[in-house]
């Protein structure tokens, strides 16, 4: 009973992981496209929830000392401020479609390689084919910016694909170390502020100061609270419950929800080739994620 609640709980946070993220876009991509810069938006993703978080670092230390140093120094990598800049600086140069399908899109894959490196992680044939579905999806929804360079989103591509694959040095790293999620979230978000805080005062911090009160408060709400807390501790709990691979599988389904926030929202609407993409990632997701598997072990 207590493995089918595991499960349960771990597949709930992975989808609410999923919204949380598309959301976070969304608002990344409002945020470096209007009034604010990547360095500020990353001030308010990692400094308030370093504050909110205190007594949990406070109580486990800045470096806990059961701890890999190795594995720690990877999940401050992976899941800190070098992820949060490369997503939040590709943001700047290509749409919402983009970052909803390279990003997350793209993890499940380097998830899979460093799961079966690292931790000898082996797939069936019906996951490895959800991931060449991701695949192919990834493939189509990026093939504008491959074949059409002058909009400059083929930079913004390569940035979340990078970033994709530091998530996925965290997903791995954060299952080796013994942490509790929300010890993963307090740690990471202490160490990504005292980082952040001297590339924001060198940046000029003048921006933030004359950027609309409105603008501030969707950063605020969004980047330190929403995605800073419960959107990094979610997906810790996920990887917790169902395994790393599932749960970036799973993860996969932000560009959905990303595409529709993108068009409604930002006024992005995709085009055929994004459309397809979605399709062939949600298929993938169905079958990388390892459903099939868990109806028949049920």
């Amino acid at each position: 009973m207590g493995i089918h609640n595991s499960l349960a709980v771990g597949i709930a946070a992975a989808f609410a992981s999923v919204a949380i993220g598309a959301g976070w876009q969304v608002a990344t991509r409002l945020g470096t496209t209007t009034s604010l810069q990547p360095v500020d938006l990353a001030l308010l993703r990692y400094c308030i929830p370093a504050i909110l978080l205190a007594p949990i670092w406070w109580r486990v230390r800045p470096i806990p000392a059961n701890v890999d140093r190795r594995v720690l120094l990877a999940m401050l990598i992976g899941g800190g401020l070098p992820f949060g800049l490369l997503g939040m600086v590709g943001a700047q140069f290509a749409p919402v479609a983009h970052m909803g399908a390279l990003l997350p899109g793209a993890m499940p894959l380097f998830v899979a390689l460093l799961a079966a490196i690292v931790l000898g992680e082996r797939f069936s044939v019906a996951r490895l084919a959800g991931f060449m579905l991701i695949l192919l999806g990834i493939a189509a929804i990026g093939a504008r910016a491959l074949l059409v360079r002058d909009d400059g989103a083929w930079r913004g591509d390569l940035l979340f694909l990078s970033a994709a694959f530091v998530w996925a040095i965290y997903t791995i790293a954060f299952r080796r170390s013994g942490m509790t999620p929300w010890q993963s979230s307090a740690i990471i978000c202490l160490w990504s502020a005292l980082f952040v805080m001297p590339l924001w005062l060198l940046s000029g911090p003048e921006r933030v100061l004359a950027a609309p009160v409105a603008d501030l408060v969707l950063q605020f709400i969004m980047q330190g609270i929403v995605a800073g807390v419960a959107g990094l501790w979610l997906y810790a709990l996920a990887v917790a419950g169902i395994g790393p691979s599932r749960a970036a599988a799973i993860g996969a389904l932000v560009p959905v929800l990303s595409a529709v926030g993108g068009a409604v929202l930002l006024g992005e609407f995709p085009d055929l080739p994004v459309m397809a993409g979605v399709v062939l990632t949600v298929c993938g997701v169905f079958l990388a994620s390892g459903v099939l598997a868990l109806r028949r072990a049920g």
